[in-house]
């Protein structure tokens, strides 16, 4: 018969080898991907076929419109803030380039969102987008990023 005590040690012996540094890095790469995709997507909509930061035609009159909540920016600025944003910031989470800076300045960008834009999109969109930004904040780019050899380089 198997004990509790034994049971304990082996789901204990089981999360250590889950939790370790190799892991955890893999997860937070995902997650840098997959946040830094959805703002990748929402700028490549913004932008004329087969560029990167020329705005097509419907999205300043986008920020005019719908988005004319977000204050204090004339809707030219606030958009081509918003795709240099959503190309810059995703492509360095990708890479794990300044991961803690890119992930709170999409943060800051679902905020704006959430408050000004779309205040009804909390449950489930802008939730999520939160709780990854988070992760990333706190807990960096991982042992599979360029932060973490600018940081080896630096040792």
């Amino acid at each position: 018969m198997i004990s509790p005590a034994s049971l304990l040690q082996g789901y204990d012996a089981a999360v250590r080898r889950l939790s370790g540094a190799i892991p955890e890095s893999l997860l937070l790469l995902f997650l840098r991907v997959v946040f830094g995709g959805i703002f990748w997507r929402s700028g490549q909509t913004k932008v004329a076929d087969g560029s990167w930061f020329t705005l097509n035609d419907n999205t300043v009159e986008l920020f005019r419109t719908e988005y004319a909540g977000v204050p204090l920016l004339p809707p030219e600025l606030a958009a081509t803030m918003a795709n240099a944003a959503e190309h810059l910031l995703p492509a360095l989470l990708c890479v794990g380039l300044f991961t803690r800076a890119s992930a709170f300045g999409l943060l800051v960008m679902t905020l704006v969102i959430q408050v000004f834009v779309y205040p009804e999109a909390w449950w489930p969109e802008h939730s999520l987008w939160t709780g990854l930004a988070l992760v990333l904040v706190l807990r960096g780019g991982g042992l599979i990023s360029l932060d973490a050899l600018l940081v080896a380089k630096t040792r």
